[in-house]
């Protein structure tokens, strides 16, 4: 990224992130995704990614950019992700993301592309702790489906690790470009962050209404894992750009 003038071009901290992984039918999904899907071992995955943005603000212009930034720099998220190729690179596709934040509703789509949707979300995860139980719930403002769960770190691995190399955990999780589609234009941006350090925890889906109203076949996924870390401060975000031919 700083190869290229101008990046990173946002600063943010990703904290107290959960990453809930869902196997679901590779047609269905490929129909819900405007980019090619990139597999594992034949097998399509999207991955619900709920955390807390704190101080985003640009990289350069110091306490006036960041204030001006201010208004949209603390929310929290909950993405659904799945993940896609283009050319010789892969990356994550958002299928959409919910935030509580209106005016970053009406800002993301038109700069970087971004579906975001208006939404409640209250989330209880600090991780780690030794207690560890957590549990969060989304609530879509438009249609008041909800999206619901709790959880428990995994005994005996509650100490934060890097994904084992090669495994289907770092292939989900170590991505850094993602993709986006918005009135036709397909855009791409680059994210920089350490490597994900993360606790296997034990999830169970209360309420899953938010994600079958928009994708029905979402109600036959397979919950196959998910894992809770502490975050990142400082994650570089870089310039939305226009995928060639788009």
């Amino acid at each position: 990224m700083l190869a290229h003038p101008g990046e990173p071009f946002l600063l943010a901290d990703w904290l107290d992130v959960l990453m809930i992984h869902l196997e679901v039918d590779q047609t269905a999904l490929q129909q819900a995704t405007p980019f090619e899907l990139d597999l594992f071992d034949g097998r399509a995955f999207v991955s619900l990614v709920a955390f807390t943005m704190r101080r985003m603000r640009p990289r350069q212009g110091g306490r006036l950019a960041a204030c001006l930034f201010r208004p949209i720099a603390n929310h929290p998220f909950l993405n659904v992700r799945t993940y896609v190729r283009q050319g010789d690179e892969v990356g994550i596709y958002f299928l959409a993301e919910w935030l509580p934040n209106a005016l970053s509703l009406l800002l993301g789509p038109r700069s970087f592309g971004l579906p975001y949707r208006l939404g409640r979300i209250d989330y209880g995860h600090h991780f780690p702790r030794a207690d560890g139980r957590f549990a969060g719930q989304v609530v879509d403002r438009l249609s008041g489906a909800a999206f619901r769960y709790r959880g428990a770190p995994i005994p005996a691995a509650t100490k934060p690790e890097p994904c084992p190399e090669g495994s289907l955990e770092a292939w989900l999780m170590e991505r850094y470009i993602a993709f986006t589609q918005h009135r036709g234009r397909s855009r791409y941006f680059r994210v920089w962050h350490p490597p994900w350090c993360r606790s296997p925890v034990k999830v169970e889906i209360l309420n899953q209404d938010l994600l079958n109203r928009y994708w029905p076949w979402m109600a036959e996924a397979e919950l196959i894992g998910a894992g809770g870390a502490p975050g990142f401060k400082d994650v570089w975000m870089g310039l939305p750009m226009f995928v060639a031919g788009s």
